[in-house]
């Protein structure tokens, strides 16, 4: 059968996606087709796309996407748990940019029926990556200081949420005013204007030279450094992404004194047993169903205008979560 599907033939920018009719063939044993109502839009897309992602293709063309929700068309054999007509995401699988999919069961989530499929492709990797970060990378307390950065993006605004939810103290880095008032609004205590306010500075200040117990960054080069100075003793800066390039060598030496410590998290690791997933999941969707962590999809692209999409994410002009629509 033929699906739409958005591809890239090599590696570079926005204008190597090609939104294009793919074949899908019919699901084999362990296998199931999924019908996409939503994916999700994630900056690992965009550094897939211009290869600088540690996992590199090898074959072209590949569809992109890691992260999508719709409902089963059809199962093969010998899958269980999962029946046509289920609700269903899925994340760090790749080829999500497509209408219909092939996908082996045991890396589904089964949804159910008070959770939108929007709401889910928005927020399963973000969600889960907030999870982990949260319980697993360190696993924050009531009364612990947390430095978060790109605090008003889709992981961002979730960690703000959920951090205020556990009882937290929340200081975000954004990068504009509009940015500002959103974290505000969704969990921070106080954010800091990178643009015209030294972060690490600032959060000494909010913390009357204590530090943060925990510093969850997202950036990267621009970031780390000055991160590692705004820790307070025995506290840990996470390293999840490097939107703006790879970490340079650090003498760990310096941390020694303080005690302190650096942690890095990959959600393939956390999403690799399906027992765990799905438990990580139903704690997810239940947050979000019950008001606690709100959603944002501030922008809704059509899946052809992926390029669109695409440009919008890496020059930051989007805030909470995107999705793309077949």
């Amino acid at each position: 059968m033929q699906s739409k599907a958005v591809q890239i033939d090599q590696v570079g920018g926005p204008e190597e996606l090609k939104y294009r009719n793919i074949i899908i063939d019919s699901p084999t044993k362990g296998q199931v087709l999924i019908k996409h109502e939503a994916i999700g839009l994630n900056y690992i897309d965009i550094m897939q796309r211009n290869g600088n992602h540690p996992l590199a293709f090898k074959n072209f063309p590949v569809t992109l996407g890691m992260e999508a929700a719709g409902i089963i068309e059809a199962i093969g054999e010998d899958v269980k748990g999962f029946s046509v007509g289920d609700k269903v995401s899925h994340c760090m699988v790749i080829g999500a940019y497509s209408e219909k999919m092939l996908i082996n069961a045991n890396r589904l989530i089964l949804l159910d029926e008070n959770t939108s499929l929007d709401i889910a492709a928005a927020s399963t990797l973000q969600g889960l990556t907030a999870q982990y970060l949260l319980h697993e990378s360190w696993h924050l307390k009531s009364n612990q200081t947390v430095l978060i950065h790109a605090a008003a993006g889709g992981v961002g605004l979730i960690l703000c949420q959920w951090a205020k939810y556990i009882g937290a103290k929340v200081i975000g880095t954004v990068g504009t005013e509009e940015k500002s008032d959103l974290a505000l609004k969704y969990g921070c205590d106080h954010t800091i204007l990178y643009s015209k306010e030294d972060f690490s500075t600032k959060v000494k200040d909010i913390t009357e030279n204590k530090g943060v117990d925990v510093v969850y960054d997202a950036i990267g080069k621009d970031t780390f450094n000055k991160g590692l100075s705004c820790l307070a003793e025995k506290g840990r800066i996470v390293c999840y992404g490097f939107a703006s390039g790879p970490i340079q060598p650090v003498d760990i030496s310096v941390l020694r004194p303080f005690s302190q410590s650096i942690a890095t998290g990959g959600l393939m690791t956390y999403t690799k047993n399906p027992i765990e997933r799905q438990k990580n999941s139903e704690q997810l969707f239940d947050l979000i169903n019950k008001g606690v962590l709100k959603i944002n999809i501030n922008q809704k692209y059509s899946l052809q205008d992926a390029t669109i999409a695409h440009r919008d994410l890496s020059g930051r002009k989007t805030t909470g979560s995107s999705i793309l629509i077949p």
